[in-house]
């Protein structure tokens, strides 16, 4: 064979792997208003950029007449690209080939560009359509996926790893995605469950569709499973880029810088509009916080679980910062189990990659009620608590309004380091609120003023007493537990301070192979 027509043969093979499992099977893909693998990473990767790896892999199973059907690349296109310049290793997995099921050549191929990734300090995005494993292959599948499932847990916090569901993802397949650190998912065609709805069937006798066991909708808002859900295709892959970019490439890394014309010393005058007068009245903690960020530009985690804690990323002075905020206009800001999972998953993540934490408080304790304690919220806020405490980035702390009781200490209080707490002059901190305090604190003088018949009266009063003595900041200020009351206009300007003073923090913890979060 001449050399032209060893040029030749290359251009076929590769012709042949880019068609994946035929042009019926790529219609039927366009048909179910799916993109291909191929035409995914186009889109999520800067043109041109993306070099692809293991092109003409094929599997080795000889059972049920496999030895006669093989596409070169089985199933799975794998390979490194850039996105916004830096370097990203990728995995996408193809339906149209034996319907993206794992083999363990398939399985092989995400194993080697998952060493890559952590060789080389790049991300790690996968992106899933897959049927499960491959039923021919039995055992050999199964240990596929195990070996990407210690992978996950060895590229843990080493480099962010990020999980893009765009179709089926079934059975063992989810717990990659799961140990992974972000979840993507789209409206009306990504779906996730361990079981699924036929088996469920069988087993339990429910009727479940396979939107309302596993689709986007009932894992961004109830199991918590999913981060960021998009109406389509291009969103979703628009927003995963969004998140890259604020994200730096590794656990030694930094994230990266980003020119912004935002005055570092604005002053934050919309604050004084949207911080309510009555204490107990309800207000939206993003309207603060995208007054005091960069342009406003805040990427939402999580947006619609556990609405009570607002997570994201933004950026000050250019710089990423993750903030974490009670949401008054969600259960009145309260913790619960959910919020303080969310929470804590969020603080870990910003401490494994050196990403400053901002965190407002406005939170008058912890949910109260039986659903919670059976539910284990002293379990789950220790998680938040454990985070916090553990959490080595440079740590800011707000208290806007309410700062009550244990969830006063857990959210990021001096007493486990922040290293800057703040307070608006507006802070009420406290053991508990007024209207609690004052039953406990003036039993004797309440019930006579019942007996005397002004009882109100006496209540507003004993209220305000207790108001103006012990629900402000200054007693903690006197302690030294919060570094300075600040005007609500000051806020942008003493954080950035804030974050500067500590850029070049260094702090380790004692020596051990690792804690115990109470899990």
């Amino acid at each position: 064979m001449s050399y032209l027509e060893k040029l030749k043969d290359l251009a076929d093979r590769e012709t042949q792997a880019e068609a994946g499992g035929g042009t019926y099977r790529i219609a039927k893909q366009h048909e179910a208003g799916k993109l291909t693998a191929r035409e995914r990473l186009e889109m999520l990767l800067d043109p041109g950029s993306f070099v692809e790896l293991d092109k003409f892999v094929t599997h080795r199973c000889t059972d049920f007449g496999m030895q006669d059907q093989k596409f070169p690349g089985d199933g799975v296109v794998t390979g490194h690209g850039t996105i916004g310049g830096r370097m990203v290793c990728v995995f996408s997995q193809d339906f149209t080939v034996f319907g993206g099921s794992l083999s363990g050549a398939h399985a092989a191929k995400i194993c080697k560009i998952m060493d890559l990734a952590v060789k080389t300090g790049a991300p790690l995005i996968g992106l899933n359509d897959s049927g499960g494993a491959r039923i021919q292959e039995g055992v050999e599948s199964l240990g596929g996926y195990a070996e990407i499932f210690w992978r996950n847990v060895q590229a843990s916090g080493v480099v962010p790893q990020i999980s893009v569901v765009l179709g089926p993802c079934a059975g063992g397949a989810v717990y990659s995605p799961a140990i992974t650190d972000f979840i993507f998912m789209v409206e009306n065609s990504s779906y996730m469950f361990v079981t699924g709805p036929d088996v469920i069937k069988t087993v339990t006798h429910e009727e479940v569709t396979k939107e309302a066991l596993g689709g986007a909708e009932a894992h961004a808002e109830k199991s918590g499973v999913c981060h960021f859900v998009a109406p389509s295709e291009k969103a979703c892959l628009a927003s995963v880029r969004k998140l890259v970019g604020f994200l730096p490439q590794n656990n030694l890394d930094e994230a990266p810088v980003r020119k912004v014309d935002d005055a570092v010393d604005r002053l934050c005058n919309e604050i004084l509009k949207i911080l309510p007068n009555s204490p107990n009245k309800p207000y939206d903690i993003r309207k603060l916080i995208a007054d005091v960020i960069d342009h406003g530009e805040f990427m939402e985690v999580h947006a619609g679980y556990a609405q009570n804690i607002v997570v994201g990323f933004a950026r000050m002075a250019g710089k990423t910062v993750g903030i974490v905020a009670n949401q008054p206009a969600f259960l009145a800001g309260c913790l619960d189990v959910a919020a303080s999972l969310k929470g804590a998953r969020f603080v870990r993540f910003c401490d494994a990659f050196n990403i400053p934490l901002i965190t407002f408080v406005d939170v008058p304790g912890f949910l109260p009620g039986t659903s919670q304690e059976h539910g284990g919220i002293i379990k789950h806020g220790a998680k938040l608590l454990y985070a916090f405490a553990e959490a080595t980035v440079p740590k800011v702390t707000l208290i806007t309004r309410k700062a009550y009781g244990g969830a006063y200490d857990v959210m990021a209080s001096k007493h486990i380091r922040a290293d800057f707490n703040f307070a608006y002059p507006t802070a009420e901190i406290a053991v508990m609120g007024p209207e609690g305090a004052i039953n406990i604190l003036y039993r004797k003088e309440i019930a006579a003023a019942e007996k005397d018949g002004n009882l109100q009266e006496k209540r507003t009063r004993l209220v305000d007493l207790y108001r103006e003595k012990f629900a402000n900041p200054y007693k903690a200020a006197e302690l030294g537990y919060i570094d300075q009351v600040i005007a609500p206009e000051e806020t942008r300007r003493m954080l950035i301070s804030s974050l500067n003073v500590l850029a070049g923090k260094r702090e380790r913890g004692p020596a051990r192979k690792h804690g115990n979060i109470p899990l």
